[in-house]
Parts: C-alpha cells; structure tokens; sequence
C-alpha cells in the first residue's frame, strides 16, 4: 500500500490507532489531511466535494487498517494491549449500565418508563460477542 508500517507505533496512551515515530509518518498523515482541507477550500459545485472526500477517506482509511495490520508486535506488546481493552471495555459497560439506570429512573420519575434502546441494543450486542468469542474459542 501507500503507508509503511515502520512510520509508525501503536497509540498506547491516547486511545486507538497509530501514532507516527518519524518524519515520514508525519508527511505521510500531512498528505492525507491537505486534501481534505483543500477540498473545502475549493468551490466545487453540488456533491463534488462530499463525493471526493469520501473516496479519499476510504482509500486511506484501507492503509491505515493495514499499516495497523502490519506493525510488528511482541507477545508482551498483545498481552498488555488485551489488558488494556479488557479494562477499557469493563469501564464503557459500567458508563453504558449507570447511563441505562439513570435515564429509566429519569423517566419513570416523570411518569413514563423509557429506556434508550441504543444502550441496551450495545448491552446485549456486548454480551453476544463475548459469548460466541467464547464458543468459538473453546471449540477451536
């Protein structure tokens, strides 16, 4: 592809994705967003600029996920990443409960129970990927 896995380190601190470890990463995500900015700086008619942006999201957003592939990991590297997601998921289950809580009893106060089907559509989605990773996991 365009980008080279050696541009670049996994984001350990600052959330999800990569970070650039040399000049040739910086250029490289310099040259993704000029032309996004430029975009919005030309006054192209209609749906143009929506068209192009979206091309060019797409098609650097198919390098990123495979620099993201690429970046050479050690087995203590994944098992601190694992770490890390499992912490961060126990911590958005526990916003996404009190959230749920907070909103039903918000509206049962009121005198209309309503719950945001969003929070329980992720709530259960959760629950069914982490029990089909579990079959298949035990399965394999």
């Amino acid at each position: 592809m365009i980008g080279n896995p050696k541009w670049f380190n996994y984001r350990k601190f600052g959330g999800w994705g990569i970070t650039p470890n040399c000049w040739q990463g910086w250029a490289y995500l310099g040259v993704v967003a000029l032309p996004l900015a430029a975009v919005n700086l030309l006054h192209l008619p209609d749906m143009w600029p929506v068209v192009l942006m979206i091309v060019w999201y797409l098609i650097f957003s198919i390098d990123l996920i495979d620099i993201m592939i690429r970046i050479r990991r050690d087995e203590r590297d994944t098992l601190h990443e694992a770490l890390a997601e499992r912490n961060a998921l126990w911590f958005m289950i526990l916003a996404l409960i009190i959230g749920l809580a907070y909103k039903t009893a918000q509206s049962a106060a009121s005198g209309q129970a309503y719950s945001d089907p969003v929070i329980i559509i992720a709530l259960v989605g959760a629950m069914l990927v982490k029990a089909a990773t579990h079959l298949y996991l035990r399965d394999k």
